[in-house]
């Protein structure tokens, strides 16, 4: 009869998740993985696979529970008015709280799309889906704030917001008053402009 498992596999993703988000794919070392989640390298690849088997584990869960959290609001079927600009403050009270993970690590989503992992077929098509999950929550925030606005001027007001969020999680550790600035930018494109007299 063969041992029983005696981790929570979630409580060791979340802890890989976090070196990870840290460390980035390629710096996050074996010792470091071992460390956070208290298992033996031998247990680490006998339960994922390979590195790269836990870290697609904690990107998953990054996803599933920081990044698209985020969203919630947007993704309801019929979003408020104010939902995408209250996303888009919440995103920038965390570029400027010193304690947000935000600015310390940035967007883990996207920091994988760098380095050693950045032609992979598999983890690019994730990033290309977190993108358009992005991009259909700014659509739905733009319909509910702006209803004025036509298929067409939705989708690109959408698109610049979505590119600039991006932008923002992208300069986040080295750029702190950059990524604010492309969440305020995002804000004004957002809001009506006075009619000129």
């Amino acid at each position: 009869m063969g041992r029983t498992k005696s981790f929570v596999t979630a409580d060791v993703v979340r802890a890989a998740r976090d070196v990870f988000w840290r460390q980035g794919y390629d710096e996050a070392s074996i010792p470091q993985l071992r460390a956070a989640t208290g298992l033996s390298a031998s247990s680490l690849y006998h339960a994922f696979g390979s590195k790269r088997g836990l870290f697609d584990k904690a990107l998953t869960n990054y996803l599933d529970e920081v990044a698209l959290p985020r969203l919630i609001a947007l993704r309801q079927e019929r979003p408020a008015p104010w939902a995408l600009a209250d996303y888009l403050l919440g995103v920038r009270r965390e570029l400027t709280d010193p304690g947000s993970r935000l600015p310390l690590d940035g967007c883990l989503a996207l920091r994988s799309a760098s380095g050693s992992l950045a032609a992979d077929p598999a983890l690019r098509a994730r990033i290309v889906r977190y993108r358009a999950q992005l991009f259909a929550a700014m659509l739905a925030g733009v319909r509910a704030r702006r209803p004025e606005f036509d298929d067409a001027e939705a989708e690109r007001l959408a698109s610049t917001v979505t590119n600039l969020v991006i932008s923002a999680f992208t300069l986040s550790r080295v750029d702190g008053a950059g990524a604010v600035e492309s969440i305020d930018t995002a804000l004004a494109l957002l809001e009506p402009r006075s009619a000129e007299h």
